[in-house]
């Protein structure tokens, strides 16, 4: 699989390696029963002439007769000619068709032909340099062979330097369509539904406002709505209703776009209308209604923690009622709920009621500002009055800070009087018996 750059070290002039690699060629046909091959005898004419693109045309057309070449010779002989390609100034002219014959079956080894043929692509994107848009095309050719080979996990670990090969390249978004779309094949065909989806939606994105509408962004569209919608751990649509091509389908194709809306903000009730507005239309479309039925039971219930109000709690009776389910399974869809991560809380078996620790809400509009206001205004209130018992307690503390310290002025004042009259009282003694000495 593609990596860090590669190097191929093989001896020999290109007049050497050319002429050994057509001898090969004709050997591989002649075995074959193509006693007509003489690529050995054209390609010297044409070297006579120094025209060593025209032998390198020659040499990979004929490079097909590969596919048929013992196993243990065929990565030997593959890498002989990707030193040879590699040799020209137009490099690009012949990936395409290596490309091409690489992603053909490797009749000679039914079994591992795959990984030959992606071992031999890994060395030509490798050998390539890093900022050749010819890398791309090597790129489909290795998706093309991993989804024939059913080898997603091979890929896997490039995924995350997607992105920054295709600024190397700069990429046209067409192009980049075409690569996210070939990397969503090759995960849905590998039961990967998670990745298959996450690309599909890079490749909607792709599309500027004016190709919203077209077939190509209608038909995606589409096939990204019901991904998401029978997709059993998908459950926030907002990254659909995002997209311009998704709103497109609110004049292409309303019933689709009725229903994700339904799916995004609606509860249970409005999907049972729908049913019957469109009478077996779910099932003629190729939607699993009773994956929609569970999936919307879900949402329901989220969004039923979600407007519980200042008492964070739901009776069973209320849950049952909302659901459509009888009142014994209520507690497995509240456990269904909190496993698909839309809800936190617990079960009170003994009231009879689920207590919301968490909750949050599908979509955030106008009634779910209106909330956060009115929690916002009750917050403001509550603080209001802590703020006022806080302001009493802090001038009764001061106020009595003030009756302390006027106190002990006047303990002081008292003192200071009586403590000045004592000492007039002991001056007169002392001059009485003074004059009385005289």
């Amino acid at each position: 699989m593609p990596g860090a750059k590669t190097t191929l070290l093989i001896e020999g002039t290109f007049e050497e390696l050319t002429d050994e690699f057509a001898q090969y060629i004709d050997s591989l046909k002649k075995s074959q029963g193509d006693e007509s091959a003489n690529l050995q005898a054209e390609s010297a004419e044409l070297l006579k002439e120094n025209k060593k693109d025209e032998v390198l045309k020659k040499l990979v057309v004929g490079s097909q007769a590969l596919n048929q070449a013992p196993e243990k010779e065929f990565i030997a002989a593959y890498n002989l000619l990707i030193h040879l390609v590699n040799q020209s100034p137009n490099v690009s002219m012949f990936l395409p068709k290596m490309c091409q014959n690489l992603s053909a079956p490797i009749s000679s080894s039914p079994y591992n032909g795959g990984g030959l043929a992606l071992s031999i692509l890994s060395t030509i994107f490798n050998t390539t340099q890093p900022t050749n848009e010819a890398r791309y095309q090597v790129l489909l050719a290795i998706l093309r062979v991993i989804r024939a080979t059913s080898n997603f996990e091979t890929l896997r670990p490039q995924l995350k330097q997607l992105d920054s090969w295709l600024v190397e390249w700069k990429t046209p978004e067409e192009d980049a369509r075409k690569l996210y779309l070939a990397v969503s094949d090759v995960a849905a065909d590998a039961g990967e539904s998670e990745q298959a989806y996450t690309y599909l939606l890079r490749a909607l994105r792709t599309f500027p406002s004016e190709q919203a509408s077209s077939p190509e962004a209608r038909e995606l569209s589409l096939r990204a709505l019901k991904s998401a919608l029978t997709h059993p751990s998908h459950y926030d649509f907002q990254d659909l209703t995002d997209l311009d091509s998704i709103q497109a389908l609110r004049n292409s194709d309303p019933v689709h776009f009725q229903l994700l809306e339904i799916f995004n903000s609606d509860l249970l009730d409005d999907f049972n209308d729908f049913k019957d507005e469109h009478d077996g239309w779910v099932e003629e479309s190729g939607l699993d209604g009773a994956a929609l039925n569970r999936k919307m039971r879900l949402l329901t219930l989220a969004s039923m923690a979600a407007s519980a109000g200042q008492t964070r709690s739901l009776p069973y009776e209320k849950i049952a009622k909302g659901l459509q389910v009888p009142l014994e399974d209520v507690e497995m869809w509240v456990i269904d709920v909190i496993r698909a991560g839309l809800v936190e809380g617990k079960l009170s078996q003994l009231n009879q009621t689920f207590l919301i620790h968490r909750s949050t809400y599908r979509v955030f509009g106008d009634n779910q500002w209106r909330e956060v206001a009115s929690r916002l205004d009750l917050w403001r209130n509550s603080l209001q009055g802590v703020l006022q018992v806080i302001q009493q307690e802090k001038q009764r503390f001061l106020q009595e800070k003030e009756d302390e310290a006027n106190k002990a002025d006047q303990k002081a004042d008292m003192a200071s009087r009586f403590g000045g009259r004592g000492g007039q009282r002991k001056q007169q003694q002392q001059r009485a018996i003074d004059e009385d000495m005289d």
